[in-house]
């Protein structure tokens, strides 16, 4: 079985657009989505395509703070992300929020007699960070007692791949917002113009998994950004690597 997993949406449906081709063309038979759909410059249009998408998805802090409301978020972009996050969520119409409020916090696929446990976080919380460099014993606190086959997890925006005990963690990193750097320079955030995805493969009692990044053109997406009026669009937008300094 060959399952498809992505992560970390950010509302940028172009980028769903390139990373769904490519899992298609890859030929797996299903795809997971761990969670962080809406927040990002288009949450509606990437709710939408979701839920057409009829995917298992797992529900994503962001998704949750839309619809709960926003915690204070740490300096020095914490104001700014806050007030795209406000923005963000009054886009959202009942419709959106009622199916991110349906979203479960974890979504378990069976594989013979194995369980791909699928995440945004860990299984204890989806505001965990699970990183190469995360200790042994702060990761089996956040595993809270669960020792799957394979932990799918989301959430930093970094593509990874860990091996804890008997379990494979795999974070197939973010569609929509992939992070350059962790943690972020100098407090600033550094975007990388691809998108990511990860496949893992259980095949005979075999485990094997794929990082994928695929490239896109994300000028279209940085222009309707402040086109269409989100706060701090050419802050947002000069965020990204290898791109002409035109919208400051």
């Amino acid at each position: 079985m060959r399952i498809g997993l992505i992560s970390d949406l950010h509302g940028n449906p172009l980028a769903l657009d390139v990373v769904l081709r490519e899992l298609d063309g890859a030929g797996v038979d299903q795809i997971v989505c761990l969670g962080d759909v809406a927040p990002g410059p288009r949450p509606v249009a990437t709710v939408r395509q979701i839920r057409d998408l009829g995917c298992p998805v797992v529900l994503g802090n962001w998704d949750a703070w839309l619809v709960d409301g926003i915690p204070p978020l740490p300096p020095p972009v914490g104001d700014k992300v806050g007030e795209q996050g406000e923005w963000w969520s009054a886009q959202l119409t009942d419709e959106e929020r009622d199916y991110l409020k349906s979203l479960p916090t974890a979504v378990e696929v069976s594989v013979g007699g194995d369980t791909v446990l699928c995440v945004h976080g860990s299984p204890r919380a989806n505001t965990d960070d699970i990183h190469a460099t995360t200790p042994d014993d702060a990761l089996a606190e956040m595993l809270d007692g669960q020792e799957p086959l394979v932990l799918a997890s989301g959430h930093t925006h970094v593509e990874l791949v860990r091996i804890h005990r008997s379990t494979l963690i795999v974070n197939p990193g973010s569609v929509g917002l992939p992070f350059h750097t962790w943690p972020p320079t100098n407090g600033e955030i550094l975007m990388s113009p691809w998108a990511e995805c990860a496949i893992v493969s259980v095949e005979d009692g075999i485990v094997s998994t794929e990082l994928r990044r695929v490239p896109y053109d994300v000028r279209p997406l940085l222009e309707q950004a402040v086109e269409i009026g989100m706060p701090h669009a050419n802050w947002w937008a000069n965020c990204w690597l290898r791109l002409p300094a035109d919208f400051r």
